[in-house]
C-alpha cells in the first residue's frame, strides 16, 4: 500500500529563490544593453529645452541663442559640493583649452560664493555660465538626473549626446570626441 505524504508550503523556504532568480533577470536584462551604464534620454536628437537661468556672480551669462550659434558645443550641470564634478574638471578644462566652448549650469548650490570658489580654485572652462537655484528653472526640463550631466549640442541646438556622470578620459575618447567628430563630419565644407 502506498503511503500519502502531505505537502506543507513552506514560503520562507521557496522566497530567496524567487528573488535571486528575479534580480539575476533584472542583471541580463541590463547587461544586455549596448552601454548597461547608460542612462537613457528622451531628449537625444531633439532641441535643446529652452534656458531660464540666473547669473552666477559677474561671470558672463548665456540664453538659448548661443545654443542655436555655428559650432558644435557642450552644456555642463555641475555645482561646487559634487565630488564627481570635481574628478571630470581637469577633463573640462582641457577642452577648453583646445577653444572647445562649454557652457556651464550651476545646479542647485546654496551659496554662489561656493560656486565662484570652485571655479576661482580650479579654473573656468566656461564660455559663460549661469545658475539654476532650484533645479526646476532648466534642469528639470533638461532631464537632469543627477551632476554632473554633459550634453553635446550641434549648430541648431539639437541633443547629439548626453553624460550622466563625470567626464573621464575614457568618456572623452569613446564618447564626446567620437559625436564631435561625427557631428564635423555632418556639417559638410
Amino acid at each position: 500500500m502506498v503511503k500519502l505524504v502531505k505537502f506543507k508550503f513552506k514560503p520562507l523556504v521557496v522566497t530567496p529563490p524567487i528573488i535571486f532568480v528575479g534580480f539575476a533577470t533584472l542583471a541580463m536584462v541590463a547587461m544586455m544593453r549596448d552601454d548597461p551604464d547608460a542612462l537613457p534620454s528622451a531628449r537625444i536628437g531633439q532641441p535643446a529645452p529652452e534656458i531660464d537661468i540666473a547669473p552666477l556672480g559677474e561671470k558672463a551669462i548665456f540664453d538659448d541663442n548661443v545654443l542655436r550659434q555655428d559650432g558644435i558645443k557642450l552644456v555642463n550641470f555641475w555645482a561646487s559640493w559634487c565630488t564627481p564634478c570635481r574628478v571630470e574638471h581637469p577633463n573640462l578644462m582641457m577642452l577648453a583649452d583646445e577653444g572647445f566652448p562649454i557652457y556651464g549650469i550651476n545646479y542647485k548650490e546654496p551659496n554662489a560664493s561656493d560656486a565662484l570658489r570652485f571655479l576661482n580654485d580650479l579654473g573656468d572652462p566656461y564660455a559663460a555660465v549661469g545658475t539654476d537655484i532650484t533645479g526646476r528653472d532648466t534642469a528639470l526640463d533638461w532631464g537632469v538626473y543627477g551632476i554632473p550631466e554633459t550634453y553635446v549640442i550641434d549648430d541648431d541646438g539639437t541633443i547629439l549626446l548626453r553624460i550622466a556622470g563625470p567626464v573621464t578620459q575614457r568618456v572623452l575618447d569613446q564618447q564626446i570626441r567620437p559625436a564631435i567628430a561625427a557631428a564635423r563630419a555632418n556639417q559638410g565644407p
